[in-house]
């Protein structure tokens, strides 16, 4: 079975993944975040070696929405690189530095991490102790600016842009002068928190610069969430070949759920229509994308 699986995903799933690479490319606004996916049996390498799922995906902007996953044997900076080779735009990440040197890439810092680690702060304080606290003040600027977000979510890209600088500019100025008005910073769960927001403040205020961008990495968080809830079942893959199949068939299958696709139904439709195509011609890969799918269906529907 598995090598049934294995087969599959080279011959009939492998070539849409790739057309599909292609136009992610080519997309102005993109995602991404890695988790840990364990290899048993890599050359060269204790079983125990932490080894990566890359996950690389489209914005809400995006009318096909595109997730595609990789397998590496690492969290290097060389990764993204390679996979995002010939892409030009924003990237929306988390503080993870490995993509920060992306040429002609503008990254995107995610404000639910900022959000996260002073409320992490408050957590560890008892509730009667929270009230006129620097980590329920650093909170609440970023709350504002999620509110913010949410009074904006329903407006086009420039309109949400120019919203933006009237309002959430304020806030964000207002906050840094706040940050940078610390000195001499310990190691409390606080002093993290603000550490953290200063750091990543050059990558936090990029998305002001266009109103496609969001204010978080969330989409590509829940995502990978997917991936986590069912590498519970599975634990780890056991060679590289068995981990770079898996990552292509989530990706299908996300990218499938993405363009509200049954995932099931559509891996039935590929392997049933797959096989007789010519998988070298670009046009007939293009029918078996999830959307040229999805419309053969509602026009059969």
């Amino acid at each position: 079975m598995l090598d049934w699986l294995l087969k599959c995903s080279e011959d009939w799933l492998e070539p849409i993944y790739k057309a599909l690479h292609k136009l992610l490319l080519k997309h102005d606004v993109l995602h991404a975040d890695e988790t840990v996916l364990q290899c048993l049996h890599e050359p060269g390498r204790a079983p125990q070696t932490k080894s990566y799922l890359w996950v690389y995906r489209t914005s809400g902007d995006a009318v096909k929405p595109i997730v595609l996953s990789e397998y590496q044997p690492g969290r290097g900076g060389q990764y993204p690189k390679a996979f995002l080779s010939g892409f030009q735009g924003y990237l929306h990440t988390d503080g993870w530095e490995a993509y920060r040197k992306l040429p002609g890439v503008t990254i995107v810092g995610c404000w639910q991490h900022a959000r996260s680690m002073f409320d992490d702060a408050l957590k560890a304080m008892k509730p009667e102790d929270r009230a006129g606290t620097d980590a329920l003040r650093g909170k609440r600027y970023c709350d504002r600016l999620f509110e913010l977000e949410r009074e904006f979510s329903g407006l086009p890209p420039d309109e949400r842009y120019s919203r933006r600088l009237g309002s959430a500019k304020l806030v964000m100025d207002e906050y840094h002068a706040w940050l940078t008005s610390f000195h001499n910073l310990g190691q409390t769960l606080v002093s993290k928190a603000i550490v953290y927001s200063l750091n990543q403040w050059p990558f936090l205020k990029n998305y002001l610069l266009d109103g496609r961008l969001e204010i978080s990495n969330n989409r590509t968080e829940r995502t990978v969430k997917m991936f986590v809830i069912d590498r519970k079942n599975f634990l780890f893959a056991n060679t590289p070949r068995g981990a770079k199949a898996s990552a292509i068939i989530f990706s299908l299958i996300q990218t499938a759920i993405e363009n509200r696709l049954n995932p099931f139904d559509y891996l039935v439709h590929l392997f049933r229509n797959a096989p007789n195509c010519d998988m070298t011609n670009p046009a007939t890969l293009a029918t078996l994308f999830p959307w040229n799918v999805r419309m053969l269906s509602e026009t059969h529907g």
